[in-house]
């Protein structure tokens, strides 16, 4: 009997026999288990886990924006800036033809420290904004006659190209003639270079609005200025807001030829009367902060605005993915 609780005994003991480190039979798979892992395989954890990391912020919508939106316009100005440094460094021009970056920087710490930055930037957006808007509510209703009357498009339509095409510039020594040189040559400088686009935006969106929506439109009732409102208008959006945006482009630039050509300082300085002020002077790194600040309000305007609404446009209509 001793014998035998000795030899059970031995048996039950018998994990305990096996050499330290050595390789167990695993009991659900009967496998033998993997040694113990050194240190070594830590370093490998942690950057597999840096890289789930880098994953889910790039998943998320913050690290979408900033992959897809705020990345590559940050890299392309770097980018300009390096070449830029390196051609002042290696001295491609004349210094006075070509300053550094750092140079372009001083002037507009200059203008901040002069305290009459916004104040040219503002003067400019004002009337950028007011043209615009006035161009606006001209090339809408204009818009919508030119492309539901037929004697309409067919008298006017073709100037309305023609004058799309023309250099807003053309109108400035006109306007000033007819106007003097104010405010009121520059709106109409404006108005004469962002109407024509407009409408014909307007023109095009209607063209392309299906006639099953008329025919449904008149079936309800909606004819007349009501079917324009509630049919024509919302089915024509997105070549209404194309032509919005391309309004606003013509209507910053036709304002430019004009502060440059028709601007004088009891009108106020704008940025094209600033731009003409530092070529007079022969200030290149002013002038070059000019074209800085005239591109980005520019880009600003149709961030913050046109491209938005040109998205949403888009979106409510099922033509653009929903994530973008």
């Amino acid at each position: 009997m001793a014998s035998t609780d000795t030899g059970t005994a031995g048996r039950r003991n018998a994990p305990e026999d096996t050499p330290a480190g050595g390789p167990q039979d695993d009991a659900t798979t009967g496998k033998a288990a993997a040694p113990a892992r050194d240190g070594g395989d830590l370093s490998g954890l942690e950057a597999g886990l840096d890289a789930l990391e880098t994953v889910t912020v790039a998943r998320s919508p913050l690290g979408r924006l900033l992959l897809s939106k705020v990345l590559p316009p940050l890299t392309a100005i770097v980018l300009v800036l390096v070449v830029w440094q390196l051609a002042a460094w290696g001295k491609v021009a004349d210094p006075t033809k070509l300053p550094s970056p750092s140079d372009v920087g001083q002037a507009l710490a200059d203008r901040w420290q002069a305290g009459d930055l916004f104040s040219i930037i503002w003067t400019s957006v004002e009337r950028g904004l007011l043209g615009f808007l006035a161009a606006l509510a001209i090339g809408t209703p204009l818009g919508l006659v030119v492309a539901r009357v037929s004697f309409v498009r067919a008298a006017i339509g073709p100037i309305l190209s023609g004058l799309q095409s023309l250099p807003s510039v053309a109108w400035v020594p006109a306007a000033v003639i007819w106007l003097g040189i104010n405010d009121s040559a520059m709106y109409a400088v404006i108005l004469l270079g962002a109407v024509p686009s407009i409408a014909n935006g307007l023109v095009s969106g209607i063209d392309q609005v299906p006639p099953l929506y008329l025919r449904a439109g008149r079936t309800i009732g909606a004819t007349g200025l009501r079917g324009a409102w509630y049919v024509l208008l919302p089915a024509a959006l997105p070549g209404y807001v194309a032509g919005l945006k391309q309004g606003w482009a013509f209507s910053w630039r036709s304002l430019m030829a004009a502060e440059l050509i028709a601007s004088s300082p009891d009108l106020g300085v704008g940025l094209g009367r600033y731009l003409e002020n530092m070529r007079e002077g022969s200030d290149m790194a002013g002038v070059l902060l000019g074209i800085l600040l005239i591109l980005f309000v520019g880009i600003a305007i149709d961030q913050i605005v046109f491209s938005p609404l040109e998205r949403w446009v888009l979106r409510s209509r099922g033509l653009t993915a929903r994530s973008q």
